[in-house]
């Protein structure tokens, strides 16, 4: 039998050598035994040595020695011996196993980073703290001295500030990325496989924070989501970011009207947001929106923009700390930089990344066949809302989101745009009734009738009030059954090369005439 020697360098106090075996592994340390015997096999190689460690599996197993004279190990073994580059078990002539410790994964670099966010900020505040005290505690002519020193060489400062700033400009320029879709240029400081890595995280987090609201997949509010978001899917399968993910759909029992969608596909639909929505147009155009934010990657861009603008400010929160006489000033100092930081960077480009997922959502649901017209009647119906439950507006320089008015501005300025697409893609024609005019009448007519209740008419406040033709309560069950009752979604349909829209089979049904 050949024998395989393995010669690791090591430095002249070598003892310190562990290996790792499956069960019933016995070490015997033999002192004195001849070279010779050992490499009786051998001619190739050759160790010296005067300490040899035998290791074997079992009492009648063949042996694996170790030999060390100080700076030399060599191994023997079965040439049948193998060291895979993967983990796992490795065979053995004896019919034993070496087992490989699994690799180690490291956590995704937005998750560190949320980690260390309060600890950032924890180290400026001592720092500038302990500078106040620092300089509090010097004499009086120190103080003087250090003011004549630095104005001496203040050029010299000036230039190493400038240095640092264009050294922030390049290392911010190197980390310019092109988003999807729009081709917009936009700052990436984590990538998309990064965030991919943390959705899978939160994703699994959110699963066991809803485990006893999830709606069973029998449930045709779960079929309805899912046949839509595959539709989606289907339909623009010509955009890498969407044809690369797996989507996949959770609708919870909650009547919070909201919807998210995760860099990694997962689907979240709160049941709230199902008895909003009036049609099937309307759930394309709220699921189009909520997946464009997964495909442009808003949530690593967004947190991108907020790691850079978080390490700058710690150079200005530890001066406010550094300069303020009190700690009470310094907080009173931080909260405003706080508020600043907000108003100034991150609500305004939160607003910018939903006013760009509401174009490109938009798109989405135009390719897909649906009547891109209901999603301005959807935030006409979300305003009215509001205003019946009386929840508080505020300005929308203190919101993430547009205001509802103005999000019905910029979408009824991409119809015409939206409607060239969606004819552009071989989809049906759409009904001659626009459902913002049937919907602006509705509303026209209710305010009428209210208007009429309050001049205490008796016969009028005695009539029924006339449905939103729009309105979730004029929909009970046909947002399901209108999306259910078709017989099959596309399942391949053909590649028109030229609009770069796939040509469907079928397509998303038409509300009945009851339904409005």
């Amino acid at each position: 039998m050949a024998a395989l020697y393995v010669h690791v360098l090591r430095s002249r106090r070598f003892w310190s050598l562990s290996v790792s075996l499956t069960r019933h592994v016995q070490l015997r340390h033999q002192v004195g035994r001849p070279l010779k015997e050992t490499h009786r096999a051998s001619s190739q190689t050759s160790c010296q040595t005067t300490n040899p460690v035998r290791v074997r599996a079992t009492p009648a197993g063949p042996p694996v020695f170790f030999y060390g004279n100080g700076r030399t190990v060599c191994f023997q073994g079965s040439p049948k011996t193998t060291s895979p580059l993967q983990p796992g078990p490795v065979p053995t002539q004896s019919g034993h196993r070496f087992h490989t410790s699994a690799p180690v994964r490291a956590l995704p670099a937005p998750l560190i980073w949320m980690v260390l966010k309060p600890l950032q900020k924890l180290i400026a505040i001592i720092l500038g703290r302990s500078i106040r005290k620092w300089w509090v505690a010097l004499p009086d002519n120190r103080r003087q001295l250090m003011r004549e020193w630095a104005w001496r060489r203040r050029w010299h400062l000036a230039t190493g500030i400038g240095v640092a700033m264009v050294i922030v400009a390049l290392l911010l320029l190197t980390h310019l990325d092109e988003s999807p879709v729009t081709g917009r240029t936009r700052l990436l400081v984590f990538s998309r496989e990064n965030y991919m890595e943390l959705a899978a995280l939160t994703s699994e987090a959110y699963v066991e924070q809803f485990s006893e609201l999830l709606v069973p997949v029998t449930d045709p509010r779960h079929q309805v989501v899912e046949r839509v978001v595959q539709h989606l899917a289907e339909r623009n399968k010509d955009i890498p970011e969407v044809s690369d993910v797996t989507w996949s759909i959770h609708v919870v029992q909650s009547p919070n009207i909201n919807a998210f969608v995760l860099p990694n596909g997962k689907v979240f639909m709160f049941t709230g947001m199902l008895d909003a929505v009036a049609d099937v147009h309307q759930l394309t155009v709220v699921l189009g929106h909520e997946m464009a934010h997964a495909i442009l990657g808003h949530s690593a861009e967004q947190a991108s923009l907020s790691h850079v603008v978080d390490l700058l400010s710690l150079i200005l929160l530890t001066a406010i700390w550094a300069v303020c006489p009190r700690d009470s000033l310094a907080l009173l100092g931080q909260w405003v930089q706080d508020k600043l930081t907000q108003m100034m960077f991150s609500r305004p480009y939160s607003r910018k990344l939903e006013a760009e997922a509401d174009q490109v959502g938009l798109q989405l649901a135009a390719k897909a066949c649906a009547d891109v017209r209901a999603g301005p009647v959807f935030w006409h119906q979300m305003e009215i809302r509001d205003q019946l439950s009386g929840e508080p507006t505020f300005p929308e320089w203190l919101s993430t989101h547009p205001s509802h008015r103005n999000r019905i501005t910029q979408l009824d300025r991409l119809i015409p745009q939206a409607l060239d697409l969606r004819e552009s893609c071989a989809c049906p024609a759409l009904p001659a009734t626009d459902p913002r005019v049937i919907f602006s009448k509705s509303v026209r007519v209710l305010l009428e009738n209210a208007k009429d209740q309050e001049r205490g008419g008796r016969e009028r406040a005695s009539k029924p009030h006339l449905p939103l033709p729009h309105s979730p309560s004029s929909f009970p069950t046909g947002l399901p059954a209108a999306l259910l009752g078709q017989s099959a979604l596309p399942a391949s349909p053909n590649l028109d090369h030229k609009s770069k829209c796939p040509v469907p089979e079928t397509d998303i049904p038409t509300p009945s005439p009851a339904h409005g």
